[in-house]
């Protein structure tokens, strides 16, 4: 309680923080409501777990709550915006490194160890080869994100997807309340329905 206390005086953030989180650049975090960062607990967890948010970029919370599991990491580059909406939360050991933005929409559930990731870092060179114009990462509203999934640069999700456990995600995928799974991820069901 007493650092929910020093980071609403001295920051005007409510923050509610595990003690083994760091954040790096709170002046970046845009949240006016409660952000609880490490605190809940599954079972799978470390009570020891770190939870790293570094933030050279923003962090944009639209919500009045907001939850991100324990061992989680954030690396947002200078200039690039990670926005989340409201509802929803983030599991533990999930990975979030952006270098362009990421935005997630409103009541979207995001299992543990997924890894958000907009940049390749390196370049390979081929005959053919198509630049993407648009590396960001886009996630409607209400979409399921299973565990394990790694969704990278130039993905677009429809509202209501769900997308299935151990899927690679990199595509744009526009029909709404769809099941995509796989590696490489594909649209395998239309019309299906999920709740939080």
């Amino acid at each position: 309680m007493l650092r929910f206390a020093y980071y609403r005086v001295f920051y005007g953030r409510l923050l509610l923080l595990h003690p083994q989180v760091l954040v790096r650049n709170l002046r970046n975090v845009s949240a006016g409501f409660i952000l609880e960062v490490g605190i809940g607990y599954i079972g799978f967890q470390h009570p020891d777990e770190k939870t790293l948010l570094n933030l050279n970029g923003r962090l944009v919370f639209k919500g009045r709550y907001y939850s991100i599991g324990r061992g989680s990491r954030f690396d947002i580059a200078r200039g690039a915006v990670v926005s989340i909406g409201q509802g929803g939360f983030m599991n533990a050991n999930t990975t979030v490194i952006i270098s362009h933005y990421l935005s997630i929409g409103d009541d979207c559930a995001i299992a543990w160890n997924c890894q958000f990731l907009d940049e390749d870092f390196h370049q390979i060179h081929y005959e053919g080869r198509k630049a993407r114009a648009d590396k960001g990462i886009t996630i409607g509203n209400n979409v399921w994100i299973g565990c394990h999934v790694h969704i990278y640069q130039g993905t677009v999700i429809a509202d209501g997807c769900v997308i299935a456990a151990d899927s690679v995600v990199r595509g744009i995928f526009t029909t709404p309340n769809a099941l995509i799974a796989g590696n490489p991820a594909r649209m395998v069901k239309e019309n299906i329905s999920w709740q939080l």
